[in-house]
């Protein structure tokens, strides 16, 4: 008996349903943040044990809607300030700048570099749709170069146009160069000198891991993994 009572005890104490230090903190962000904020969300669990961050990407616009709809997050980090603002969160923080760039096949086969080529007749154009961060520096950055472009569609979100480009169903696009760096030499990208987002991140939910995991975003070794992946430093 008493053998059997030692056993229950270390059976207990093996699967006893989790220590009740364990805690997850939810971080909404947008799609063109996937690889380094995947990356950062490691690091930080690892100097923080019984912590798991739980990332959810989405297209800025989509997120807000989420919020807005009661969905729960401890953190946002936009693809832009005007999508943050319209969340009401006062309190948020630029960690990055996103440059846009021109997209296009591998080798760049019919020479389209600049907001003017894509005007070119007969070019095939996917531009992020008007309510999407990359739409919107799109439509302004085209708008200020007086390019009028006639895209073939209009994608959700910025990973929209780089499929597009990568299945040859568009000859060219406007998306950020983290996601040119992020495709491994599926599509090809020229940067667009002086045309990019600044990337906001807030606390939805006050606690000490989100307040951590702003905080982080901005440190020196979250900035070293955001400058990987091709972003710029906040300003």
């Amino acid at each position: 008996m008493r053998q059997l009572a030692a056993l229950c005890l270390l059976l207990a104490a093996a699967c006893g349903g989790g220590s009740t230090d364990d805690r997850t903190l939810t971080v909404f962000a947008a799609s063109s943040l996937t690889g380094a904020l995947t990356e950062q969300a490691q690091l930080f669990e690892r100097d923080h044990p019984g912590l798991t961050v739980r990332l959810s990407f989405a297209g800025s616009q989509s997120l807000v809607a989420q919020l807005e709809q009661g969905a729960p997050a401890d953190v946002l980090a936009t693809a832009d300030t005007a999508s943050m603002a319209a969340t009401g969160l006062v309190a948020s923080r630029v960690f990055a700048r996103n440059a846009l760039a021109v997209v296009t096949a591998p080798g760049n086969p019919l020479r389209v570099r600049t907001l003017a080529d894509l005007a070119q007749p007969g070019l095939r154009v996917v531009l992020a749709g008007p309510t999407v961060p990359a739409g919107r520096a799109s439509t302004k950055a085209l708008a200020a170069a007086g390019v009028r472009v006639r895209p073939v569609s209009l994608e959700q979100d910025v990973k929209g146009v780089v499929t597009k480009v990568r299945l040859g169903e568009a000859d060219a696009g406007i998306a950020y160069v983290t996601d040119v760096t992020s495709a491994d030499g599926a599509v090809d990208g020229t940067a667009l000198p002086g045309v990019s987002n600044e990337l906001p991140v807030a606390v939805v939910r006050r606690g000490t891991d989100a307040q951590q995991f702003a905080d982080f975003l901005l440190s020196s070794r979250g900035q070293q993994v955001l400058r990987t992946y091709g972003f710029l430093p906040p300003p």
